[in-house]
């Protein structure tokens, strides 16, 4: 399996979007911006419509509401996860990522650049707080 990369330090969720429709990061960037969804915009990782906005209109249903999370166990086959919770001047931000169990495999996909693998499986180190079930990708 593997994950794309963001390409811009706030990409995150247009990475996860090219992820969970297995487009590479300019082919989604270039899709986000012609929606008027852009990676500079921090409110791309602060309010859920614009990843929704990008997967309905490639015909991908997502639940209609934020999931919180119990459990690696109880999640769907295809979610988008929050994770990185923190707070700036009083409004939530986070770090989206992919969570995936396809091929008898279970990986979260994380588009940070930093990272060593971005197909992760160190489940213990992330703590997601909510998660958006991805229906029929």
């Amino acid at each position: 399996m593997k994950s794309v990369v963001q390409e811009e330090t706030t990409g995150c969720g247009i990475a996860s979007v090219a992820n969970i429709l297995e487009k590479s990061y300019s082919e989604m960037k270039e899709a986000a911006n012609a929606m008027g969804i852009y990676a500079t915009d921090k409110s791309l990782w602060s309010d859920t419509q614009y990843v929704r906005k990008m997967l309905s209109a490639s015909g991908v249903e997502t639940s209609k509401n934020e999931i919180p999370f119990k459990s690696w166990q109880t999640l769907p086959d295809l979610a988008l996860l929050s994770i990185k919770h923190h707070q700036e001047d009083g409004k939530d931000f986070w770090h989206w990522v992919v969570f995936k169990r396809a091929d008898s495999k279970t990986v979260v996909l994380d588009s940070a650049n930093y990272l060593s693998s971005n197909v992760r499986t160190d489940f213990d180190e992330m703590q997601p707080k909510w998660f958006i079930e991805v229906k029929n990708a």
